[in-house]
């Protein structure tokens, strides 16, 4: 089968499209009923909407910006449009001192909005999440304590701040997708025996100092990622297939069987891949990671 690719409208950390081959091989005869908890920057959730046609779907994250990013490209990609190709004219025209003074502006507008739950501001706070992810370093989406976007901006020469036609591939794929907002567990509902799972939460860190960024001001830990396994055995319990993602412990600790332990009842498979952002560039080589099913 050819399949067709559709790219992601932000660079994700953990971004799945380097391993898209290998998750695909993994899905289901037939997708009629789909879910993701952890939807990230949607490369899977792409790669099922244009192939696989559910009837049924149901994405969510705990990162209310960048869901509400996803709201805004579904009912208003239009205006969304106009708003980054605007915002893409103005900061390809400046030289890089002046681009600095406006991608500060830009994200010191974005934390104040951010903290405004005023659905009449939830278009622009959209732009500015796009307009930010694609001028600030690496891509990255960090924030701190408070829940602040902190990243610095990037160097590049003209990003593609705008990309239209993208925009409205994706709006349409996104057409009949249920979008929320919230702790993973609240999908459980929405997931029965029909249903196919696609499970990428914040990875477990290699080692201690390599848990350098947070994407929400929620921790996600061991007790977490317990937790989560609970949630799995419970879906699984359902009759739902669901294939999941992680870090592989055993590339910085051999005797390290966290996830084998707590997945053994599953078919866990180690595939190769690239660690896309990392402030280093030597820091970017191959690792192994994780992908465990139940099927």
């Amino acid at each position: 089968m050819k399949y067709k690719t559709v790219k992601p409208f932000v660079k994700w950390a953990g971004g799945k499209s380097q391993l898209l081959n290998d998750i695909r091989a993994n899905y289901p005869e037939k997708i009629d009923k789909y879910c993701e908890p952890f939807v990230g920057g949607g490369a899977v959730l792409l790669d099922v909407l244009a192939n696989c046609q559910p009837k049924e779907v149901l994405i969510n994250d705990i990162n209310a910006e960048l869901i509400n990013t996803y709201s805004q490209i579904k009912n208003n990609v239009e205006r969304l449009i106009e708003m980054l190709f605007e915002m893409q004219e103005s900061f390809w025209e400046k030289n890089d001192s002046d681009r600095k003074v406006m991608y500060l502006a830009k994200r010191e507008r974005f934390n104040e909005l951010k903290v405004n739950v005023d659905e009449q501001i939830s278009l622009e706070k959209a732009a500015l999440f796009i307009f930010l992810n694609k001028t600030c370093f690496n891509g990255l989406y960090r924030v701190n304590r408070k829940g602040f976007f902190n990243v610095p901006m990037g160097a590049y020469k003209n990003p593609p701040i705008c990309d239209a036609e993208n925009l409205r591939l994706i709006s349409g794929l996104l057409k009949n997708v249920q979008i929320k907002s919230g702790d993973y567990s609240e999908c459980a509902d929405f997931i029965d025996k029909t249903t196919f799972v696609y499970i990428d939460p914040p990875y477990r860190p290699l080692t201690a100092t390599s848990s350098f960024t947070s994407y929400s001001e929620n921790e996600f830990g061991d007790k977490q990622q317990i937790e989560l396994g609970n949630f799995v055995d419970k879906i699984s319990a359902k009759g739902a297939k669901f294939v999941a993602s992680n870090s592989d412990p055993k590339n910085s600790d051999e005797n390290d069987s966290f996830f084998d332990d707590l997945y053994s009842s599953y078919k866990i498979m180690r595939v190769s891949a690239k660690r896309m952002i990392n402030s280093k560039a030597n820091g970017r080589g191959s690792v192994n990671e994780l992908l465990i099913c139940n099927w």
